[in-house]
């Protein structure tokens, strides 16, 4: 007679990270899989996180059936003859996608997609008010001792002016988890969100996230776009792109077929409304010396030269009335005062945040650095104290349906190359 479920196989988890030893969640994982053996090496890197400085033993891998990894992997396939899963700690594969345990096997891989879309969302609300509120000013100011009164006529005019994100439309390109966590929190902050993907989602089902998702976040179900665009040819983005976007976020993978997807023609598009970019996906999604020039011509171009003028349209712009040719004229809203500004429609791109560039780590010489109105932070936005709890959490679901023969979540497709 049965004697209850069959004993899991014993296992080989092998995990090569750039952290201290994770020890309450490895006792966590023995507890539920008693079956699990685990050996840990602390792996050191250079200056970027895609090339490990700690060579690996060899001897490690051959017994290993699980790796846990973020970018170390056997040298080959035969020095892993027992390997049946390997799991990254990284949303995306793109950094081993040569490899020949990528290319020559049909070992399973899977992500943590889905574990960084709170911190990554924090981060690029974050950038994006900072820069609408002009944060490096009021930082100078508190640095200088510096009230408001005694600004300059256009620094207070600025501040006048700035939109905040009600009825803004955000432009998510690649909806996955991230895109799906942004939106959720624009949308709270009373912004309209569009969704773009590379495969069409038309049925309820098929605007479901079917991956790890951290419980309270993101779109599940698929609710929050008030309308889908999907597509792989420049024609489609180019449609999406026009729709009076206000503020784009990248967040696509990369692959062949989306590196330098946003370039001249791109930011022309989004031009028409001096469009802010955001990209946390990778640097080579954007042709950067496009962007760099689009950054600039709308900083070049400057709407009124006098500064008085623009503060006396501010400050009319709150009695109701306007300025024109340096003469108050009464009865004028906010509105109208700002389409005075900007009667002349501006080239350019108002503004951008890159927590990615191309290259990693971006030379000190490399003229992103001094692009106008851009944000640049050193490939960080994803980081945070539950990022390992989280990474494991994804396996453990996985592990959890091994055993149960389950189809695996997050499991990378090699053919799309994420």
């Amino acid at each position: 007679m049965g004697g209850g479920p069959p004993t899991p196989p014993e296992e080989h988890l092998l995990v090569l990270l750039p952290f201290p030893e994770p020890t309450a969640i490895f006792d966590r994982i023995r507890k539920n899989h008693p079956n699990i053996q685990i050996t840990f090496r602390q792996i050191h890197f250079t200056i970027t996180p895609w090339n490990a400085a700690t060579a690996v033993p060899p001897s490690l891998y051959n017994t290993a059936t699980i790796l846990v990894t973020l970018s170390a992997l056997p040298p080959s396939p035969a020095d892993c003859p027992h390997l049946t899963l390997i799991h990254f700690t990284s949303a995306g594969t793109n950094h081993v996608a040569q490899h020949p345990i990528y290319t020559d096997t049909e070992i399973p891989l899977t992500t943590s997609s889905g574990i960084h879309g709170p911190q990554i969302s924090e981060w690029v609300v974050m950038t994006a008010l900072a820069h609408s509120h002009h944060y490096s000013l009021l930082h100078t100011w508190q640095q200088k001792h510096v009230w408001r009164n005694t600004g300059s006529s256009r620094e207070l005019a600025s501040l006048r002016h700035l939109h905040d994100k009600v009825s803004q439309r955000l432009a998510v390109l690649g909806y996955g988890s991230i895109g799906r966590q942004v939106a959720r929190v624009a949308k709270a902050m009373g912004a309209d969100v569009i969704a773009y993907t590379a495969r069409p989602r038309h049925t309820a089902e098929e605007k479901k996230d079917h991956g790890f998702i951290v419980p309270g976040t993101g779109d599940p179900e698929g609710e929050t776009p008030s309308a889908w665009y999907s597509g792989t040819d420049k024609a489609s983005l180019h449609h999406f792109l026009a729709q009076d976007v206000d503020w784009l976020m990248i967040s696509v993978p990369l692959t062949p077929s989306t590196e330098k997807m946003l370039g001249k023609p791109e930011f022309e598009i989004l031009a028409r409304r001096n469009a802010f970019v955001t990209n946390i996906s990778r640097g080579q999604i954007i042709d950067q010396p496009a962007l760099i020039d689009a950054l600039k011509a709308y900083a070049d171009a400057d709407p009124d030269p006098d500064p008085s003028v623009a503060a006396a349209a501010a400050t009319a712009a709150a009695a109701g009335s306007t300025v024109r040719n340096g003469n108050t004229v009464e009865g004028f809203t906010s509105q109208t005062s700002e389409q005075l500004l900007t009667d002349h429609p501006l080239p350019g791109l108002r503004g951008a945040a890159l927590d990615v560039a191309d290259p990693e780590p971006l030379p000190p010489d490399d003229p992103l650095w001094d692009a106008p109105n851009c944000i640049i932070t050193p490939h960080i936005s994803g980081l945070g104290a539950t990022y390992v709890d989280r990474c494991f959490q994804v396996l453990e679901v996985n592990l959890e349906r091994r055993e149960k023969g389950q189809p695996l979540i997050n499991v990378v497709d090699r053919q799309r190359g994420y």
